[in-house]
């Protein structure tokens, strides 16, 4: 079964949408271009600092070997520091550091300009609507977060 038309359309305005901003992609000065997934790692770690690699795989839906490369990546950049658990010495917990910290907020920034101008480029109409729709979109994401890979296909089929 398929979506009604006025919820397909939502969700291809936001595909497009997501697909602008990621090709907006920032490359910060002495950093270089820092892929997606390891963008995404280090915003969970900071979200979630002393996760496990697990924990941070299941968060983003990533295989485990793929985060743990990543981590790899963060942690020789010195975004992210890996600690022994204290309960557990087979586990690692991953941190952010202040440098890692710092560099989330310089990309949070640089992908936040173009949206700030472009927002500024509409009706005031359109950006109070916008804005109103924040917190609506913000918990769709979180909704999203938490289906499983093809749960929703079993359910628009049901």
């Amino acid at each position: 079964m398929s979506l009604p038309s006025h919820q397909r359309e939502l969700a291809d305005v936001l595909r497009e949408l997501g697909w602008t901003v990621h090709r907006r992609s920032p490359e910060r000065a002495g950093v270089g271009p820092i892929p997606t997934t390891e963008l995404a790692l280090l915003k969970q770690v900071i979200d979630a600092p002393g996760s496990t690699i697990g924990e941070l795989a299941q968060a983003l839906g990533l295989r485990q070997p793929n985060v743990s490369a990543a981590i790899r990546v963060l942690a020789g950049r010195g975004f992210v520091v890996k600690e022994t658990s204290p309960k557990d010495r087979r586990i690692t917990l991953v941190r952010p550091t202040a440098l890692g910290r710092s560099e989330h907020e310089a990309i949070a920034d640089s992908w936040a300009a173009p949206i700030r101008e472009a927002l500024e480029g509409l009706s005031a109409d359109h950006r109070e609507a916008i804005e109103r729709a924040a917190e609506a979109l913000a918990a769709l994401h979180e909704r999203l977060r938490v289906i499983e890979p093809g749960e929703a296909q079993v359910e628009a089929s049901v």
